[in-house]
């Protein structure tokens, strides 16, 4: 009598779902909420949670596939000694394409879900257009301008004041404006998990709410000409009455550039020598 064939099926869901069981903790728990952005601001925790979500609908998917890999290569492997035979040959199962299809569908709509709700609470406003379809209420608006090769901060709620260096409140959903007088720079904060390009006459609008009283780095990660390196500071997280008195410390050092400078806008003319008259 010839031996039964097990039920392969039943094996590799059996090492799939423990596989899961002991993969997935350790990636949700201990894992992905240290990894970067970590929690500078609302916006970085914002994105460790989702990535910690998504890590979490990831690993068993994955455990899954290890197990299925894993399990062929052990089992249906030809072994010394061993004839080459041809398999079976299988036109589809079913089973298989209904389970997967279903699966798929299932985790696209919660997706689709989650995000949007994250979307709706947090902000839409990422740096991809001036015209953000979540926009949060009291939001302090400040100007980011890329140019050859510095970026200067303009607060239109402070008289129009522009300065060169970069203190936010804690606590306080800020309203980030990133334009560009010459040409193409990307204003980046991987403390605060922001990123949003800086493109002449166009007006792109970013949110972020520090949550941590500390420094964060500020770049350009667009290749932008010969100094493009060069295009690096320090910012600094700070309590609300730290940052109004540091606001009136560089009202009073930059009244006389202020009063230069045109009218706030949205953007303006691409040289940085016609900003000053």
């Amino acid at each position: 009598m010839p031996e039964q064939e097990p039920n392969h099926i039943r094996r590799i869901a059996i090492a799939g779902l423990a596989l899961s069981a002991i993969a997935t903790p350790i990636v949700v728990i201990l894992i992905a909420p240290h990894l970067a952005p970590w929690n500078g601001s609302g916006a970085s925790s914002g994105q460790v949670f989702d990535n910690t979500v998504l890590l979490g609908i990831l690993t068993p998917i994955a455990s899954f596939l290890i197990a299925y890999f894993a399990y062929s290569l052990t089992v249906f492997r030809q072994r010394d000694g061993e004839e080459a035979a041809e398999g079976v040959a299988i036109r589809g199962d079913s089973r298989v394409q209904t389970s997967w299809l279903a699966v798929t569908i299932l985790i696209v709509l919660f997706l689709a879900i989650f995000g949007t709700a994250e979307l709706a609470d947090a902000g839409s406003g990422g740096g991809q257009g001036p015209s953000p379809v979540y926009a949060p209420s009291g939001a302090l608006p400040i100007q980011v301008i890329g140019q050859q090769w510095e970026f200067t901060y303009r607060f239109p709620t402070f008289g129009g004041l522009e300065t060169a260096h970069l203190e936010l409140p804690n606590e306080r959903t800020v309203e980030l404006h990133v334009t560009s007088l010459d040409v193409i720079h990307s204003f980046w904060s991987p403390q605060l998990g922001l990123k949003a390009d800086a493109n002449p006459g166009v007006d792109n609008v970013a949110y972020v709410r520090p949550q941590e009283e500390k420094p964060f780095e500020i770049r350009c990660s667009e290749l932008c000409g010969l100094w493009h390196g060069y295009m690096f500071d320090t910012g600094r997280v700070v309590g609300n009455a730290a940052f109004l008195a540091w606001i009136h410390r560089q009202q009073r050092i930059f009244g006389p550039v202020t009063k230069r400078l045109p009218k706030y806008e949205t953007h303006y003319f691409p040289e940085p020598e016609r900003r000053g008259g």
